[in-house]
């Protein structure tokens, strides 16, 4: 497994989320997500412009074991896809935190009230997970 990023939050469904400066948050799944999963073979992206709710499905990935839901950590609007991930969805595999980064949202709500945790709260949920 690659080192979980300091500069990242997390939340309970596997999602990570990096603040930009400006204001957009890019999301993706946690290396522990894409472990779990397996090869991946596709990626299902939702479309710019696209309204998305807080824990609502935001895109569908697929490995050879089985199709899972991505959810958006926030609610908001979709300003950017990685479409790369169309040709090469192995890259969430390989790269989890950097290439295979799945969307960019521009939050229509506070960040600082949605439910997201520090890399150490995430590392401890994990190691709950692994007891």
């Amino acid at each position: 497994m690659s080192e979980m990023p300091g500069d990242l939050e997390y939340t309970k469904e596997h999602e990570w989320l990096r603040r930009e400066d400006d204001g957009s948050v890019t999301v993706g799944i946690t290396d522990h997500a894409q472990a779990q999963l397996g090869d991946l073979v596709y990626v299902e992206l939702p479309e710019i412009d696209q309204e998305l709710e807080a824990e609502g499905e935001m895109a569908v990935v697929e490995s050879v074991k089985a199709a899972s839901d991505v959810y958006a950590p926030v609610s908001g609007v979709v300003v950017a896809v990685n479409h790369d991930l169309t040709d090469d969805p192995e890259s969430i595999n390989t790269d989890p935190y950097g290439d295979g980064w799945i969307v960019r949202i521009q939050p229509s709500d506070d960040l600082d009230s949605a439910d997201l945790m520090s890399p150490d709260e995430y590392q401890a949920m994990l190691d709950e997970l692994d007891a």
